[in-house]
């Protein structure tokens, strides 16, 4: 039976793209790493990865057993969490994705409560606003509010995202209120630089209506600041304006003919087998506090 740690190292290398890197994912000395690595290819007598002072990649041995050894952590998994039952707490290294905005105002909030609860849990989150291969990244869990497109991975839906159109008072003063979809097409709309197209829910069906204004992003965040500043319209989810919408800072743009398409919030992981109970538990934290703020 091949060490389950020294497979666990392979996967985590092959997705770092380096040993070093690895070895800090998985809180190794990189000589224990070494050392992990070198007594695998010992019992298998063949080299898993060239190795030189720049680079690191898996040799045709290498890329051969990759699949298996993935294969093989998700089979014991699986068999711990069979065993453990769904009560059972989380324990190891959790992986969390999800974009700067959602991750600072509902995910980050919940992790102190969740690591209190589960003391042998230790937990990674990465924030950003472009969509992650959370495979490639070695990710055990990604939230989106997208709908996935990737079949490979599983998602679930656990809750909705309903969005608003809102602007600054500053900027309805200056500019005045739209009142259907052509007249927002002539307004200074505020859209991430990838995506100029905003989906609405006009006459029974989904459209995508072309915006455009002076100012783009790729963070959600930066659109945000800027809304506020009275730079134009935005469409954003509920959660994310809720406040601002409460106390005045931003107000609702109405349209007559349309509304903001809907999108999901999916908490969406790598595997089709059981999920660990440090993925299940943590999904269930993020849908739990969802439903405290809805």
């Amino acid at each position: 039976m091949m060490d389950l740690g020294a497979l666990t190292l392979l996967v985590e290398t092959a997705s770092a793209g380096s040993l070093a890197a690895a070895a800090r994912r998985l809180r190794l000395s990189p000589m224990a790493a070494s050392r992990l690595l070198a007594g695998l290819e010992r019992e298998l007598d063949v080299r898993l990865m060239h190795r030189s002072t720049r680079a690191l990649s898996l040799t045709d041995e290498g890329l051969a057993l990759l699949p298996h050894a993935r294969a093989m952590l998700e089979e014991h998994a699986a068999g711990l969490a069979s065993v453990r039952g769904k009560g059972a707490g989380a324990s190891g290294l959790l992986r969390v994705t999800t974009s700067h905005a959602f991750g600072r105002q509902m995910v980050a909030p919940l992790v102190a409560g969740f690591m209190l609860a589960n003391p042998q849990v230790q937990v990674d989150l990465q924030l950003t606003d472009s969509v992650v291969d959370i495979i490639a990244e070695g990710m055990d869990l990604a939230i989106r509010i997208v709908t996935p497109s990737d079949s490979s991975l599983v998602g679930r839906r656990i809750a909705d995202s309903p969005r608003v159109l809102v602007a600054a008072p500053a900027y309805l003063e200056r500019c005045g209120s739209p009142c259907d979809l052509a007249a927002l097409q002539q307004h200074a709309c505020l859209t991430v630089s990838a995506a100029p197209h905003w989906g609405f829910s006009a006459g029974g069906e989904i459209r995508r209506v072309k915006v455009a204004g002076r100012f783009t992003a790729n963070s959600i965040d930066a659109l945000h600041e800027v809304c506020r500043g009275g730079l134009g319209i935005a469409n954003f989810s509920s959660w994310n304006v809720r406040d601002d919408l409460a106390t005045g800072v931003l107000r609702q743009v109405t349209l007559a003919d349309a509304a903001p398409e809907a999108l999901g919030i999916w908490a969406v992981y790598p595997t089709r087998r059981m999920v660990p109970a440090k993925v299940r538990l943590f999904i269930d934290a993020v849908s739990a506090r969802l439903k405290e703020t809805a």
